[in-house]
């Protein structure tokens, strides 16, 4: 059984995936539109046993606007004439989409402002602070 490798040691089986050919859609020639030539394939993130719940978790979060409301990812291609090169061509995408999702968010460090950065912030608002006083009438 073959498996679709992602990093951080994901790998998914094929048996995973319902790719099907559909027919192409757009103008073309005499036998464009009668050829499957178009790829789909359907990935069922909610029930992969590929993913752990944290994994799971991200690629749900992440790909929110890609999946169906049962959680099942599609993608198409069509770029090529050949059924084959179009297969390859979104089993590449899907390891692009879920690789990218599955990347874990960095954590963020707390960091001080600098003593400089201090000194420049005080300076402008004393800056500022005389503009306004000039701008007063003066008092008699």
């Amino acid at each position: 059984m073959a498996k679709v490798q992602l990093p951080y040691g994901v790998s998914v089986p094929e048996a995973e995936f319902e790719v099907r050919a559909v027919r192409s859609g757009g103008p073309g020639g005499q036998s464009v539109n009668t050829t499957d030539s178009k790829v789909e394939l359907r990935w069922d993130v909610t029930t992969s046993r590929a993913l752990d719940e944290r994994q799971r978790a991200r690629v749900l979060e992440r790909l929110a606007s890609r999946l169906t409301d049962d959680g099942v990812l599609i993608l198409t291609g069509q770029e090529h004439k050949s059924q084959h090169r179009n297969r390859e061509a979104v089993i590449a995408r899907f390891q692009s989409i879920v690789g990218e999702a599955l990347v874990p968010p960095k954590t963020r460090r707390r960091t001080r402002p600098t003593r400089g950065a201090k000194e420049r912030r005080l300076e402008a608002k004393r800056q500022r602070s005389q503009t306004k006083r000039l701008r007063k009438p003066p008092t008699t």
